[in-house]
């Protein structure tokens, strides 16, 4: 499918039905520009497990680095799950500092998507930079925040890119200001947790069986605390 930012459709991956019954998952990919397609073997999996994956293209190439497209495809997920859907936002590495960002700020959008996702899923993220949905750094942030949803982190003990203390310390601090939060370690890199690994010849992360059972480990994170809210 398509989601309209701007003047631009962007192009959005839905694994599993939109008619399914459990919650929908919104599933923002790192970094690099328009890289759905690193999401695969993660939004699968979590497919695999009753959810509705919704996995949108978005540049962080942009003047706004990224800030419309993500800010886009939140409000269409909040319209394609509707009001009786409950609606869990995830994202890998820079994906994960704008999830934060949404739990911590839901109210920054205005309209439908300022009401506050469900649960937010963090995957090898790092949380002293700010924000590419708020442009807020998400440790700066938690004081701020109006709605305390449940958060799950997930990272490699073993990331090279975002090392695992970026997620110790902001699972650190989330408990400490009372939020419902847990930190799943794995002993894989940056996108091990994905069930990838990075292809230095395709210039992206591809699907690996070598590494599968973490992104397998990652999606049932995932899975069950969208069942769990």
């Amino acid at each position: 499918m398509t989601y309209s930012t701007g003047r631009e459709q962007k192009a959005l991956d839905i694994h599993n039905s939109p008619q399914a019954a459990g919650p929908c998952v919104l599933l923002w990919h790192g970094i690099g520009s328009d890289e759905r397609d690193v999401m695969i073997p993660l939004a699968q999996g979590m497919a695999e497990r009753g959810l509705t994956v919704l996995v949108p293209d978005w540049r962080s190439d942009t003047p706004d680095e990224g800030r419309a497209h993500l800010t886009d495809s939140l409000r269409f997920a909040h319209d394609l799950a509707g009001p009786s859907r409950q609606l869990v936002v995830a994202g890998w590495s820079a994906g994960a500092g704008a999830a934060l960002g949404v739990a911590l700020d839901p109210d920054h959008f205005g309209g439908p998507s300022s009401r506050p996702p469900a649960a937010v899923v963090g995957i090898a993220g790092g949380y002293r930079r700010p924000a590419r949905t708020t442009g807020a750094v998400p440790l700066q942030a938690l004081g701020r925040a109006t709605a305390r949803v449940p958060v799950r982190l997930v990272h490699g003990t073993e990331d090279p890119a975002v090392p695992v203390d970026s997620s110790r310390e902001m699972h650190e601090a989330l408990r400490a200001h009372g939020w419902d939060c847990a930190l799943s370690e794995q002993a894989t890199d940056h996108a091990g947790v994905l069930g990838c690994v990075y292809n230095p010849v395709a210039g992206r992360c591809v699907a690996d069986a070598s590494v599968s059972a973490f992104g397998e480990a990652t999606a049932e994170v995932v899975a069950a605390i969208a069942r769990s809210v």
